[in-house]
């Protein structure tokens, strides 16, 4: 029998191992605590748990509520919860603005930047501050309708309270995980493994992706357990999971990748071998072709590897399109300005969500476009809280070529400032949703930019005259294809009766939550007369819609595709089923809060029409 000594040798050396690479990580605070840590590990000192639900929310992407109001919107999150445990649609949640994959089926659709990595799939966000600071050791979101849309949490070492603001703001992932579809709309409380961090916080921030979700989430609560003290973990009773070991190295890896962003993009001097391999019998173009599949941390690395990838990780060629919105954390005015002359080819720009507490200046912005801005064709900018009117001066001076041009969300942006938007002539898709714009400034960019096709100015809540701004479209925007007036408080039929007229190639329109539009003086029946080549038509929370609309889109609308009559009583189960076997391409049809459709006539549709998604939402 042979001796069993060398094995037990070998097992105490790798469990020696992984003890002390257990204890380094636990003292950097990046134990990634999605492997179960067994429940005898103890913390030392003892500290008493502080639990305290969000005091403020601080910034978020998008709602689906409306400005003015408390309805669906993400300031609902602030404190104890008003609906949990009860399932259901309720207002008093927090509600996104999009659910599934249906915006990106529809005219209005954007292109996705290539080389998004794999691990990056957030699509919105909510940041919320707490009254303490502490060391996380839970955090429990109240999910009460369609769970599951949660794909991140991050905590923040800023101190939102504080009267100093840090020199360095630093985020740290608490958990993640990609999309999972949740069976069933019902409650829950989400509580993910989150892993330990050497900072305290009271800044959490959650990211959601809701392609996966059959309808809205909708958020109550978040709930933030800590420790005013560092906890220290107890090695001796703490059991190893092999695979934190390769996780641990992703995430240090992932951190070396960004942060060559702003330290190796400087390198001079690197080495230089008398031969570089297959790679000096590669043609130029097929090394090109082989990198362009990397990411931008990928390509930071191998930058570091030899003079010949350095210059090719180096070519402008490999920054046509460009998103830097997967690390909108580490994105500041050093890494900008590392990136200058790799960009000076680049069409396609992403700094959605980067730049705010200060990382990005408006001078280091500037001086970023004022050298990478000549051949800009599309530039997103959603969420970029540090934009002003100097910004969006530069913006029209240096893109002449600026062809798309998101400034979602961006609500610090001035009313004023907008005006420079009319400069930029040759303007096909602008999205001002959440903006200040005002409407002198809008009927400026309306007479000037003729070329647009896509104008998102959903909850734009500044614009006084919509039917104002509604006949300058139809005047001067006859390329219009999608167009996005969701929660405008002020349209009536005479606006939309000029935007029928001038924009006939309209293809998308959203009427969402827009009160003074009744059914009574045929405006939906002149839209669906006048715009045939409708494929989504959200006429939302509107009460006057009747069978009369319904069948005027039967007859007149063949194309339709996407079509929302939540909250209308007045439409019958026998105009629906006109409409469903008039609009062969018919796919989404929201009849929730129809008090005329429920659940058995919903069944039966569903069951004649098998390729129509019925969406009906409830309350418990």
């Amino acid at each position: 029998m042979p001796p069993v000594f060398p094995m037990l040798t070998v097992l105490s050396m790798f469990y020696y191992m992984c003890l002390r690479r257990r204890a380094r990580t636990a003292t950097r605070g990046e134990m990634n605590s999605r492997r179960a840590i067994e429940s005898n590990t103890r913390a030392l000192p003892i500290n008493v748990e502080i639990v305290q639900y969000a005091k403020e929310v601080l910034d978020f992407s998008s709602h689906y509520g409306s400005e003015n109001s408390m309805s669906y919107t993400m300031w609902n999150l602030a404190g104890i919860p008003n609906v949990y445990p009860s399932s259901g649609d309720f207002t008093q949640t927090a509600v996104f603005r999009t659910y599934g994959t249906w915006w990106d089926r529809c005219p209005s659709a954007r292109l996705p930047f290539r080389r998004t990595p794999s691990t990056f799939c957030s699509q919105d966000y909510v940041e919320l501050a707490f009254e303490e600071p502490v060391y996380p050791t839970a955090v429990h979101i109240l999910e009460t309708y369609h769970p599951g849309a949660v794909v991140r949490i991050l905590a923040c070492s800023a101190n939102p309270y504080s009267q100093n603001p840090p020199a360095e703001v630093r985020w740290e992932i608490l958990w993640s995980e990609a999309p999972t579809k949740v069976n069933g709309p019902q409650a829950r409380q989400f509580t993910p493994c989150i892993k330990q961090i050497n900072f305290p916080t009271n800044l959490i921030r959650l990211e959601v992706n809701s392609s996966l979700l059959d309808y809205y989430t909708e958020l109550d609560a978040v709930v933030l357990h800590g420790v005013k003290e560092r906890p220290v973990l107890s090695l001796k009773t703490s059991m190893i999971d092999v695979n934190d070991i390769d996780e641990d190295e992703d995430e240090e890896k992932f951190a070396c990748g960004m942060d060559a962003l702003n330290k190796q993009f400087s390198i001079v001097t690197l080495r230089e071998w008398p031969t570089n391999g297959y790679f000096d019998k590669l043609p130029y173009e097929l090394i090109q072709l082989i990198l362009s599949h990397l990411t931008v941390p990928d390509l930071c690395r191998l930058a570091q590897t030899c003079k010949l990838l350095y210059q090719h990780c180096c070519d402008p060629l490999q920054y046509i399109h460009l998103s830097l919105q997967p690390y909108w954390a580490r994105i500041n005015d050093t890494s900008l300005e590392h990136l200058q002359s790799r960009c000076t080819l680049i069409q396609w720009l992403n700094l959605s969500w980067t730049g705010n507490r200060g990382a990005i200046s408006v001078s280091g912005f500037s001086r970023f476009l004022k050298v990478c801005g000549s051949e800009l064709v599309r530039l997103e900018l959603s969420c970029g809280h540090f934009l002003n009117e100097t910004c969006l001066e530069v913006i029209t001076e240096m893109c002449p070529n600026l062809q798309e041009l998101n400034l979602s969300s961006c609500d610090k942006i001035p009313p004023q400032a907008f005006n420079h938007i009319a400069k930029v002539g040759s303007l096909k898709r602008l999205i001002l949703y959440r903006t200040k714009v005002e409407q002198t400034a809008l009927l400026s960019i309306l007479n000037f930019c003729s070329e647009l096709q896509h104008l998102s100015l959903g909850s734009c809540v500044m614009i006084e005259d919509y039917d104002l701004i509604a006949s300058m479209m139809g005047a001067k925007c006859k390329k219009l294809r999608s167009l996005d007036l969701w929660r405008c408080k002020n349209i009536t039929e005479s606006g939309i009766a000029e935007l029928a007229s001038g924009c006939q190639l309209l293809e998308e329109l959203d009427l969402g939550w827009c009160p003074t539009l009744q059914s009574s003086t045929g405006c939906f029946t002149n839209l669906a007369r006048k715009l045939p080549n409708l494929q989504k038509l959200f006429l939302t929370a509107n009460r006057s819609v009747c069978d009369t609309d319904i069948e005027e889109l039967a007859a007149n609308c063949t194309h339709l595709r996407q079509l929302d009559i939540l909250g209308t009583r007045m439409v019958s189960p026998a105009s629906l089923r006109k409409l469903l076997e008039s609009c062969k391409d018919l796919s989404l049809l929201d009849v929730s809060f129809c008090s005329q459709i429920d659940n058995r006539v919903v069944l039966e549709l569903n069951a004649n029409f098998p390729n129509v998604f019925i969406k009906k939402s409830f309350t418990q």
